[in-house]
């Protein structure tokens, strides 16, 4: 499916050069760039969201100034994972999670065909826009930012927060207001150049150590695999080589960051491959850019990891990973 560039011992070490001195030119980068994921961005990363909700987030997400399309779309895949059948344990149901009571008071006719329905995505995502804009406007004297204090309302209650004068000393609220704004960078389009990775390196190092290793499906790299991965297990063993915990499929890894242009790309970057250019959750393949073209990547049964290009014609896009937005992402999706 795609040409191998390196092949051989002798390649390999050349190539083990090459990284290295991409090693050091990251260290060198990172001191150049500034600035990192646009604040206050209301454009939608490429594909992040899936294209049959595209249009309703964009819509619904700047229905208050409270909200945004990313903050919006940050909020439906922590709930539901973008899955408008799913169920939780507390009877939260669709894919805004909208437990029946909370719907009967909030839910709205989005689409309006006359029915209010919690399964129907057309009703669901404007009823989550809809719910949002009406906490903000019940804590909209609370001090502090209206957003973070949106947030608090709708994990603790909109009473909590206005007793707390904001964001109030509950660390399960602390932590939603917090994975949420994070999450919100990872579903954000970039409106400046994004950050270099300061872990970006030792996952690149890890991952070279692995050039020749043969592929395994559902490969983790244990000494049951005989040290073999397949894509997303090498990437997720790579970054956590430099402490940072990666979901294990690649369409998830896609949320760990913030997402830099094809021509921004810095060595460390995970670069993704689908079958569906507008959806982040058809992404079936992902490497570790290197620089130049270049990925490695552990590619398919009966290859080995190895460099290939990315440039194909199912490249979807590039993430940053973070560790704090690794850590945002939801154990479950």
């Amino acid at each position: 499916m795609r040409k191998v560039w390196v092949v051989g011992g002798a390649a390999v070490g050349l190539g083990l050069s090459f990284v290295m001195l991409l090693i050091i030119g990251v260290y060198l980068v990172a001191g150049n760039i500034v600035n990192g994921v646009g604040a206050g961005s209301v454009g939608l990363a490429k594909g992040a969201v899936p294209s049959a909700y595209q249009a309703l987030v964009r819509k619904w997400g700047n229905l208050c100034t409270a909200i945004n399309p990313a903050l919006l779309a940050a909020q439906l895949y922590q709930e539901s994972g973008w899955d408008p059948d799913v169920v939780s344990s507390a009877d939260a149901r669709g894919i805004a999670q909208f437990i029946p009571s909370t719907w009967a008071t909030h839910g709205v006719d989005g689409d309006g065909d006359g029915d209010r329905d919690i399964w129907d995505p057309n009703d669901a995502i404007p009823s989550a826009a809809s719910y949002d804009c009406d906490l903000a406007k019940y804590v909209k004297t609370v001090p502090g930012d209206v957003t973070n204090n949106m947030l608090a309302a709708y994990n603790a209650g909109p009473d909590r927060v206005i007793r707390a004068g904001g964001v109030p000393a509950i660390s399960e609220t602390q932590n939603y207001v917090k994975t949420i704004r994070t999450l919100e960078k990872s579903f954000a389009a970039p409106v400046s150049r994004v950050d270099p990775s300061k872990q970006a390196a030792g996952a690149i190092y890890y991952a070279q150590k692995k050039l020749g290793t043969p592929y395994l499906w559902g490969g983790n790299g244990t000494a049951e695999q005989g040290g073999r991965f397949d894509c997303s297990g090498l990437t997720k063993a790579a970054y956590e080589s430099v402490g940072i915990t990666l979901p294990r499929v690649a369409n998830d890894q896609y949320n760990a960051g913030p997402h830099p242009a094809r021509s921004e790309l810095l060595p460390g970057d995970l670069v993704f491959f689908s079958t569906d250019l507008g959806n982040s959750r058809a992404i079936h393949h992902v490497g570790i850019y290197v620089g130049g073209g270049y990925m490695i990547d552990a590619p398919y049964t009966g290859a080995v990891i190895r460099f290939d290009p990315i440039d194909t014609a199912e490249y979807f896009g590039a993430t940053r990973v973070t560790e704090d937005g690794a850590k945002a992402l939801p154990t479950t999706v």
